[in-house]
Parts: structure tokens; sequence; C-alpha cells
């Protein structure tokens, strides 16, 4: 910060008999004064205190100085503005995570509970679920993305994602909300997609449909050797 000073001719009276810095009775003397803080001498300068202080000599006479204090400042963070911010973000991605559990579960109901139902196939053949959670979810992208996010996703040099950059982006609660409405949008398509084959193959589903809401490839595992099961033993029907 620069301070700005000017000097003004001031009087200063001193009476006679005085000790210890004191001169002769009614005279004045012509002092700079250099002043901070004020406008002085018709100039404005920089806050700031004055300390004034006297000194007498018998070769000088009377000085009088005129220091600056230094200014003091304090600086508030808008830590409110931030923490409210983070607080807004958190409870977006706490209601999103919520909001998309629970839009897949009558998808998955209707599949497992009533398999045959008109219903449940109109709503099978639909894609306004899909359309919906993938808006959600590039909205969540948007979100969370950073100048960052693709530096840790191809973190290697060969171009290639590495642990620690995915560990480090899932870090935030936004980034892992997004991930877990990509994760509900995968997993319902393989159970749809699980829920056809079976209908068109006389294959019992429900257990595999029900692994696909959590663990989808878990799910496809099984259905796979539900349908290899299924048409070893209609073969074996068949034969006798």
């Amino acid at each position: 910060m620069a301070f700005s000073s000017c000097f003004c001719r001031s009087t200063i009276p001193l009476k006679a008999g005085e000790s210890s810095g004191k001169a002769g009775k009614g005279k004045s003397f012509p002092l700079p004064i250099r002043g901070y803080g004020a406008e002085i001498c018709g100039q404005r300068v920089m806050s700031g205190r004055l300390n004034i202080s006297r000194d007498w000599s018998f070769i000088g006479g009377t000085r009088v100085s005129v220091k600056p204090k230094a200014a003091r400042f304090v600086f508030h963070r808008k830590s409110s503005t931030v923490h409210a911010s983070w607080f807004a973000g958190s409870q977006l991605a706490s209601s999103v995570f919520t909001l998309g559990t629970a839009a897949v579960l009558p998808f998955y109901t209707l599949m497992v509970l009533a398999p045959r139902s008109e219903l449940t196939r109109k709503s099978m053949e639909s894609s306004i679920p899909y359309v919906v959670l993938g808006v959600l979810y590039a909205y969540l992208l948007y979100l969370s993305w950073t100048p960052e996010t693709l530096q840790l996703i191809f973190a290697s040099k060969y171009w290639l994602p590495e642990l620690p950059g995915i560990a480090k982006m899932f870090s935030s609660e936004m980034t892992l909300a997004s991930a877990w409405i990509h994760l509900l949008v995968v997993d319902l398509f393989a159970a749809r997609q699980v829920f056809h084959d079976g209908l068109e193959n006389q294959i019992e589903t429900r257990h595999s449909i029900s692994l696909c809401l959590l663990f989808c490839p878990v799910g496809i595992l099984t259905h796979v050797i539900t349908k290899a099961l299924t048409k070893s033993s209609s073969s074996i029907d068949h034969g006798l």
C-alpha cells in the first residue's frame, strides 16, 4: 500500500520555564509535519493513525516528529458463502440419489411380481425412464465437472484411467451421485433385456432381475446359467 504525504508549516506555542523540551515564552517555530491517514495540505492520503512525539536539544531546539502507525487490516473470508454452497451441493446430491433409486423400484417390482402383466410389458417397452434418468445424469455430470476431470480419468501416459485418479474424482458427493444414476440406468436396461429374453424363451427371470438391481453382472450371469439349464432340461424332455 502506498502512502502519500505532504509538508505543512505549523507553529506550536511554547511557554517559558518549561523543562526538558520547553523553550521561551511566546516563541513559535515553523515545523514540518508529515501526515498520514487524513486530508493534509489539501491532499487525501491513505487511512492510518499518527504518533506525535516532541524532543528537545540545545542544538536543534524543539523538534516535533509525527510517525504513522502501521495500518492494520483484517481479512474476513466469505466462509458462509462457501459453506452454504457446499451444503446446497451436498443436499442436491443426496436428494438426487434418493430420487433416482425410488424411480427405478416400480419397474423392478412389476417385472418380479407381475412379469406377464400387460402393464409390465408396456412399461418395459417405454423409453421414458431412460430419457428422464439420462437427463438427470447429464445435469449431475455438468455440476460435478471440473477442469481436472479429464486429467483424473486419463491419468496414465497411455491415456488410460488409473485407480488413484478415479478414487480422487469420486471423493466428491456430486460425482458419486452422478455415478449412481449411471449405474441405475445401466442396471435397469440390463434387467429389461433379461426380462424380454425370459418372455421370449419361456425362462424364469425373477431371480436374475432382482440381482440386476444391485449386482447387475451377477444377475446377467445367473440369467445365462438359468437359460442354459432350461434349454438342457427342455432337450431332455423332448428326447424322452
